[in-house]
């Protein structure tokens, strides 16, 4: 019931997260696609790029996992923040830049196609790193919540657990008590009846004596 609970509280927001994880999904495979037409195989440089597209491409897998199990939360927020870094040093070098990361780039292909390709890849870049902004942001809000949701359910589980074990405790010392009356009640009716009947035969053996 606890963790239906914690599933719920969050759902649009969880949805909304895994929305937005499969379209980073899905632009970071877009994002290869400019690299690679550049130029075949790539530059160093190029293959930076490529390293950025590749962790942002699984910070959101990792992403649209976490939502579903709540787990990989650490590592989730590790690849956003490197591939953060990554696009926003991509968006940098291909936006103030342009002509020097053409001329790293190496392109065989006509100027004006390799300048329409930086600019595409910068525009891409540009739209992961305010996707993923949002992303980290939301998760970590998402995350507290849910951790603070927890420790109010636990706690509310300590309390039920102290009432549980007072109320057996309660109960185990109105069971002694009772066992103790009931032994001391039949230990009086022992005493009475022995006395009585002891009373008898001394009374009986004085009136015969």
């Amino acid at each position: 019931m606890a963790s239906t609970k914690l599933r719920s509280s969050c759902s649009f927001p969880n949805l909304l997260l895994s929305c937005l994880n499969f379209t980073l999904f899905i632009l970071s495979a877009a994002s290869l696609a400019p690299i690679i037409l550049i130029k075949m195989p790539p530059t160093s440089f190029g293959m930076a790029f490529i390293a950025v597209s590749c962790i942002s491409l699984l910070s959101s897998f990792v992403g649209f996992y976490s939502r579903l199990t709540h787990f990989c939360f650490i590592t989730h927020v590790s690849l956003l923040l490197s591939s953060l870094i990554g696009q926003l040093l991509t968006i940098l070098a291909l936006f103030t830049r342009e002509r020097s990361s053409i001329s790293l780039l190496k392109s065989a292909r006509d100027p004006k196609e390799t300048k329409v390709l930086v600019r595409l890849e910068c525009g891409i870049s540009m739209a992961m790193f305010l996707i993923q902004l949002i992303v980290f942001v939301l998760s970590c809000v998402i995350h507290s919540y849910w951790v603070r949701e927890y420790e109010e359910i636990e706690a509310e589980r300590e309390v039920t657990a102290r009432k549980r074990n007072r109320r057996i405790a309660q109960i185990q010392e109105e069971s002694i008590a009772n066992a103790t009356k009931i032994a001391e009640t039949k230990a009086k009716e022992l005493d009475e009846k022995m006395k009585s009947q002891y009373g008898q035969w001394w009374v009986k053996n004085d009136f015969e004596g």
